[in-house]
C-alpha cells in the first residue's frame, strides 16, 4: 500500500514551522499512545506513522530531500526508521521528549554516553477502586504489586557485537549515493550488554518476580478510568536499564446516595406530604460528611436545592462542584377510612388547587438550569 504524505499524516502544510511540525506531531503521538490505546493495531499504526513523519520533517536535510523527491528518497533506507521497518522502542528512545512525561513509555529510554542506549523495563498497568469521599478528598493508597526485578547474583558483559556501544552501522545506496546509518544491535537489543551469570530461578534477561508495596498519592477530583502514572515502579530491565512505569487505572464506585455529574453530585430526597406542606430539616450525606437542610413550608416535588461548593474539586484545581438536591414529594398509595374522607373534603378547597406561579419553573426548565 502506497504510503501517506508526511505533511498530510501530521495534518500541516508544506510551509509550516519546525515548531508547527513538532506540536501536530505530539498532538498524534497523545492520541495515538499504546498508553491510550492498549492492544488497538489500528492506532499503533498510526502511532508509528506519524512518527516516521516527524523522524524526516523535523530533520532540515531529510525534509529538504523530501520535498524534493517525496518517499524515493528514503527507499533504501534513507530514512532513519528505514522507510517503515519501524520499532516502538525507537520512537520512545528518539522522540520521548515529546510525549513531555505524560505517558508511560517502554522499551529503550535514550542514548547514554557513546551511543549507547539504556533499556527500559516494560511497563504494568493496575486498576484502583476509589469510594466518592476518597476521590473528593484525595488519597494515599498502599497497594501490592509484582514486578520484574533483577534477580541476585546475575552478572552481565559488554557484548562482542557491538562492543558495548548498542548500535550497528550500515551502508546503503540512496538516489544520492551511499549513506551510513546505525540501527540498534540485533543482539543485545542496543543496551550493549548480554548476560554473563544468572542464577536458576532467573528467567532469559537475569530478572525474577517479587512483590513489592508501592505508595500512589492520587489527587482530589480524579475522574473513572483516568490513568495516573507512577514512575520507575514497573518491571526493571536488564543490566543497567531503567525501570518501566506503573500505571494506574482509577475505578470509581458506586454510591449509595450520591450520583456524580462531572464535579456537581446529585442527592434524591424523599419528605413526606405532610413535611412538604408544613416544612421541616433534613439530615443529608455529602462527601465531607453530613449537612442538614431546611426544606421550605409549601415546597414542591421536583425543587432542586443547590448546596454551593459541596460537590467535587476540579481536578485542575478550578474550584469545587456542587451538590444538587432534588426534592420528591412522595405521594401515600394506601390511605385509612379517616385519611381519605380528609383528602375527599380538600378536593374543592382552594388551598389544595394548584397554583403555579412565574417563580415554578417547569421540569425542562429546570434541567437547562442544570446545564447552565
Amino acid at each position: 500500500m502506497a504510503k501517506r504524505d508526511y505533511y498530510e499524516v501530521l495534518g500541516v502544510s508544506k510551509g509550516a514551522t519546525a515548531a508547527e511540525i513538532k506540536k501536530a506531531y505530539r498532538k498524534k503521538a497523545i492520541e495515538f499512545h499504546p498508553d491510550k490505546n492498549p492492544d488497538d493495531k489500528n492506532a499503533e499504526a498510526k502511532f508509528k506513522e506519524a512518527a516516521e513523519a516527524y523522524e524526516v520533517l523535523s530533520d532540515a536535510d531529510k525534509k529538504a530531500r523530501y520535498d524534493q523527491f517525496g518517499h524515493q528518497a528514503f527507499e533504501n533506507g534513507g530514512s532513519g526508521f528505514g522507510g517503515g521497518g519501524m520499532n516502538m522502542d525507537d520512537i520512545f528512545s528518539q522522540f520521548g521528549d515529546i510525549f513531555g512525561g505524560g505517558f508511560g513509555g517502554g522499551g529503550f529510554s535514550g542514548f547514554g554516553g557513546g551511543g549507547q542506549r539504556r533499556v527500559k523495563g516494560s511497563n504494568l498497568r493496575i486498576r484502583v477502586k476509589l469510594t466518592l469521599e476518597e476521590i473528593a478528598n484525595g488519597v494515599e493508597k498502599k497497594v501490592k504489586v509484582k514486578r520484574k526485578v533483577q534477580a541476585p547474583g546475575t552478572t552481565y558483559k559488554t557484548c562482542s557485537t557491538c562492543n558495548g556501544s548498542g548500535q550497528v552501522t550500515r551502508i546503503t545506496n540512496t538516489i544520492l549515493g551511499r549513506m551510513q546509518t546505525a540501527s540498534p544491535c540485533n543482539v543485545c537489543g542496543g543496551a550493549g550488554q548480554t548476560i554473563d551469570k544468572k542464577p536458576s530461578d532467573a528467567d532469559s534477561q537475569g530478572l525474577k518476580v517479587a512483590e513489592e508495596t508501592v505508595s500512589i498519592k492520587i489527587p482530589a477530583g480524579v475522574v473513572d478510568g483516568m490513568q495516573l502514572k507512577v514512575s520507575s515502579k514497573g518491571n526493571e530491565a536488564p543490566g543497567n536499564g531503567v525501570s518501566g512505569d506503573l500505571i494506574v487505572v482509577i475505578e470509581e464506585e458506586v454510591h449509595d446516595k450520591l450520583q456524580r455529574e462531572g464535579d456537581n453530585l446529585h442527592y434524591d430526597l424523599y419528605v413526606s406530604y405532610p413535611d412538604a406542606v408544613l416544612g421541616t430539616s433534613k439530615e443529608i450525606d455529602t462527601v465531607t460528611g453530613k449537612v442538614r437542610i431546611k426544606v421550605e413550608a409549601g415546597v414542591q416535588s421536583g425543587k432542586i436545592l443547590r448546596l454551593r461548593g459541596k460537590g467535587i474539586p476540579s481536578i485542575n484545581g478550578y474550584g469545587k462542584g456542587d451538590l444538587l438536591v432534588h426534592v420528591n414529594v412522595w405521594t401515600p398509595k394506601t390511605l385509612n377510612k379517616q385519611q381519605r374522607e380528609f383528602f375527599e373534603s380538600m378536593r374543592e378547597d382552594e388551598h389544595f388547587a394548584p397554583k403555579p406561579e412565574s417563580s415554578d419553573k417547569s421540569f425542562f426548565e429546570k434541567v437547562k438550569d442544570m446545564f447552565s
